[in-house]
């Protein structure tokens, strides 16, 4: 069964990103915990950005916020909604926070006078905080995600620190490699010698691996494995297949049938429980393959577009919120990605929407593609289709209600029109200070928060409790100058934050489902809990 001292499990990429190195450290640490381990996750990013807060989600993809207010990397998320879990800001670290941390330490003569170098110094840094999540959490196993890929500079002093946790705790760290077995069409034949390039590289910053999980479209075969197992120096054994799948969810069930968790544990010297998938592989793989019901979406929002191509991950959460509702109905959602600039430039008509079952406004920021966002709402509203509005989602609908309901025809958010007439939604007082001296890295309102219900609503009926705690991430806030006006037109004030009587929820009676959240409850929905108001809404949208 478990030892005290922590067991250390690096998990790093090669020949190219976005193969889910994400999804193989959460699915390898889901594993673990269901032979009774207790497991925790730490993602490393190369960017010099202090955090993740400050990234163009086009570029990065969704920002992921943990319960104490750190912005971080997607992959987060991942770890969260995989282990079930409420992780920190010491999950997380960047390049530039470990760096910003070494100057500091070096301004305060922390380091006696000395040169302060790359090496040792900022590997120092990064094994310092794996050790202080450690330390906190006192986990069994800590699964660690490089991010990037094997050979570039970026990540050679995170591979050293790797390295140097290795020649101290060699019977205590392991390395897993992701990497991606290409079949070029005109060719027809799976190739690995980018892999074996890439675990050269890895080699050379004097690492071998103890795992290689083979990404490619389709199966890894016998003739493959034992290439790859003579070639990188691994048992052919601890050639992992990971091929395409279906669901993300799929992954931890592929790597238990090839034995990856129990080759783990041998190599640790561990004896654990029979590992228990049951319940996961019932609501996760189960269900949904059964489903006969198919609920339509439209996810209306402006980070989608990059080029020619599509970029649900700008909004991750916000798409796995709703699949673990929709499989809890017993329904497969059909997602449809809509610009709302489209809206604006006359590319759509707004009347496509009654096509779909429920829309979905996510969060967001500035004034592209608002208007096109706002006429949406309206048709929502107005046709009874039900909607969930998160963040921006939420404001954008308090203006459209402003507007087209209480007469204020020019209400705005201040973020968009710092001049207009109805300031509906305005900036939060401590923020203004902020703005004003351009401090925008982690200075939103961040992470948990407590929200009242209030008795009766749908919001209420749906979590089935009075007082909550969800995760923000916002600057602007609804304007309490305007409750009482909006509220005797037909607004619903459904929870509000009492300590700054800050509302947090709006509501429409009269309509099949119409809710807004200041917050981000996609935050914390899981896969075999669905969030309640996720549950409702795709409850509705299948009526």
């Amino acid at each position: 069964m478990p030892r005290r001292n922590s067991r250390f499990i690096f998990v790093m990429g090669g020949v190219l990103s976005g193969l889910g190195k994400g999804i193989a450290t959460s699915s390898i640490a889901k594993l673990l915990q269901s032979r009774g381990f207790s497991v925790t996750a730490m993602k490393i990013d190369p960017y010099i950005n202090v955090d993740a807060g400050t990234m163009n989600p086009t570029e990065h993809g969704e920002v992921f916020v943990t319960k104490d207010g750190m912005e971080t990397d997607q992959d987060i998320g991942n770890y969260e909604r995989f282990l079930d879990v409420e992780l920190s800001g010491l999950n997380y670290m960047t390049q530039g926070a470990v760096w910003k941390s070494v100057i500091e330490k070096e301004r305060n003569l922390e380091y006696g006078g000395k040169c302060v170098e790359p090496i040792p110094h900022i590997p120092d840094e990064i094994i310092r905080r794996i050790k202080k999540l450690a330390s906190r959490n006192k986990p069994d196993f800590v699964m660690i995600e490089i991010g990037g890929t094997v050979g570039e500079y970026q990540n050679f002093i995170f591979l050293e620190a790797a390295r140097r946790m290795w020649l101290k705790y060699p019977d205590r760290v392991m390395f897993v490699m992701v990497s991606y077995l290409p079949i070029p069409a005109k060719v027809g034949e799976m190739k690995t010698k980018p892999t074996q390039t890439a675990v050269r590289t890895l080699q050379s910053a004097g690492i071998q691996p103890d795992f290689i999980l083979a990404r490619a479209e389709k199966p890894l075969d016998n003739k493959r494995k034992e290439k790859i197992s003579i070639f990188c120096n691994v048992a052919p054994e601890d050639v992992i297949s990971s091929p395409d799948v279906d669901s993300i969810y799929l992954v931890p069930l592929v790597y238990k049938e090839q034995g990856l968790d129990r080759r783990i544990l041998h190599k640790f010297g561990l004896k654990a429980k029979a590992s228990d998938l049951k319940e996961w592989k019932r609501k996760l793989v189960d269900i949904p393959k059964q489903a006969k019901r198919t609920v339509k979406i439209a996810m209306v929002g402006k980070y989608f577009a990059t080029g020619a191509f599509t970029l649900s991950d700008s909004y991750i959460s916000v798409i796995e919120s709703l699949r673990h509702a929709a499989w809890a109905n017993k329904a497969k959602p059909e997602f449809t990605w809509i610009d709302s600039e489209d809206f604006e430039k006359g590319k759509k008509d707004v009347s496509v929407l009654k096509d779909f079952d429920g829309v979905v406004v996510p969060g967001g920021f500035g004034s592209r593609g608002v208007e096109g966002i706002i006429s949406a709402i309206q048709y929502v509203r107005e046709n009874k289709i039900p909607y969930l509005g998160l963040c921006y989602g939420m404001q954008l609908a308090t203006i459209e209600f402003a507007r087209n309901v209480a007469g204020l025809k020019k209400a705005n958010t201040t973020e968009i029109d710092p001049k207009t007439p109805h300031p509906v939604i305005d900036l939060m007082l401590e923020q203004k200070k902020n703005l004003a001296s351009s401090r925008y890295g982690g200075t939103m309102r961040l992470g948990n928060y407590s929200c009242h219900l209030i008795k009766g609503t749908r919001s209420y009926l749906a979590y089935g409790e009075n007082n909550i705690l969800e995760r923000h991430r916002h600057r602007y806030e609804f304007n309490n100058k305007y409750r009482r006006q909006l509220e005797k037109k037909g607004l619903v004030i459904a929870g509000i934050n009492q300590k700054q009587n800050l509302v947090e929820i709006i509501e429409l009676k009269d309509h099949p489902f119409f809710v807004g959240t200041q917050f981000h409850p996609e935050f914390k929905s899981r896969p075999l809990r669905p969030h309640p108001l996720f549950r409702e809404f795709i409850a509705a949208a299948i009526k």
